[in-house]
């Protein structure tokens, strides 16, 4: 599946602003950011991009159990994580590593949790960005459930920007597919929560293609439940911003849930323990690549004036984000045998200390190795 006339683009894939019709009502957007604005989306896509790559090359090493890349799929977090605001919640799936990283957390989280020293990685009431969640589609549920508490708190559509907050969810094409993200349409729309669900469509879930999953266009399917969709091109870093700076003001005004479908594409393996070779052709990666989110923004880049030192700059900062990264992943250390006891109540919970008491005392009855 390739870009529709529904499509929302800013800039083409030859890198050049897209002055239309469909486009006019978003190019404010575009205006109003300032040139340091415009370089951290370039900074933040590269940087992210070059982790990604390294954390793929500790999983090869068997430094890490499993790895989720996010390569190709840039543009449609980067930008929309920056529409975001400091109160929003995020609530991400497990590929959202750049979205993880504008919104301040520490990525070797990150790589803890794919490494298996932590059953969570960070703290999500330091950034409002929460936990990663495996079980597919289930956190549309729980996103919808905080943007419902929101209503009923009076933390939205106050008409006063500073505090008033939203919610934004971020899933797969595949994940759509699951009863638990029809359920939270419901609900969304029902009490008109203040959330919008950023659908990251990368064509493939797992093996199985879109085409098999929807035979209509996903960004119409919350139209059956009363919630407007829209298809942006998600390889473009501006279209994902504006609009989704849009619908998330929306949301926080008071004017209800909705949808957008980032058209992008899962340029590596589904995960580590996944071989693309197998289910798709060679010439569906190479029309992807030919759309690179992150060549196009600095072709666009460069026609406005930038220079090569700040390009150099970035991909030096890269490679020694890249490296520190490699580093820190290396000294992580096996967490004491009873930590995962610890965050499953938030008070003293009596029978959990027991177990965690029967697990150290099994444990100690092996004695110190040699």
């Amino acid at each position: 599946m390739s870009y529709t006339a529904a499509t929302v683009q800013l800039l083409s894939p030859e890198g050049t602003l897209v002055e239309s019709d469909a486009s006019a009502e978003y190019l404010p957007y575009i205006e109003a950011l300032s040139d340091d604005q415009l370089r951290e989306f370039h900074r933040q896509m590269v940087v992210i991009r070059r982790f990604d790559q390294e954390a793929a090359n500790l999983q090869r090493q068997g430094e890490l159990g499993l790895w989720v890349p996010s390569l190709g799929q840039e543009a449609a977090q980067v930008g929309s994580a920056f529409a975001s605001r400091p109160q929003d919640h995020i609530f991400p799936s497990y590929r959202e590593h750049a979205v993880a990283r504008i919104r301040g957390v520490d990525v070797i989280g990150i790589m803890g949790l794919l490494r298996g020293t932590t059953h969570g990685g960070w703290n999500p009431a330091d950034t409002n960005f929460h936990l990663y969640t495996l079980v597919l589609g289930s956190h549309t549920l729980h996103a919808t459930g905080r943007a419902m508490a929101m209503t009923l708190d009076g933390a939205t559509g106050t008409g006063d920007p500073e505090t008033d907050a939203a919610v934004i969810s971020y899933f797969g094409d595949g994940a759509s597919s699951q009863g638990d993200v029809s359920e939270a349409l419901v609900f969304a729309a029902s009490y008109q929560a203040p959330v919008v669900f950023f659908l990251q469509n990368n064509h493939w879930a797992i093996s199985v293609p879109v085409a098999t999953q929807s035979r209509t266009p996903l960004y119409l399917r919350p139209s059956g439940f009363g919630i407007p969709g829209i298809q942006i091109d998600g390889n473009d870093v501006l279209a994902s911003f504006a609009v989704t700076k849009k619908n998330l003001d929306a949301a926080r005004n008071g004017e209800g849930p909705s949808l957008i479908e980032a058209l992008t594409y899962r340029m590596g393996a589904h995960t580590s323990s996944d071989d693309p070779t197998k289910y798709r052709l060679d010439s569906e990666v190479e029309y992807w690549e030919a759309r690179d989110p992150i060549a196009r923004f600095e072709t666009w880049l460069r026609s406005r004036g930038e220079g090569e030192d700040f390009f150099a700059d970035v991909a030096t900062e890269a490679e020694d984000f890249a490296a520190d990264i490699r580093k820190r992943t290396l000294a992580l250390e096996a967490p004491p045998i009873g930590k995962m006891f610890d965050f499953v109540y938030s008070e003293p919970h009596a029978p959990l200390a027991a177990q965690k008491q029967w697990l150290a005392d099994y444990d100690a009855s092996f004695g110190s190795e040699a």
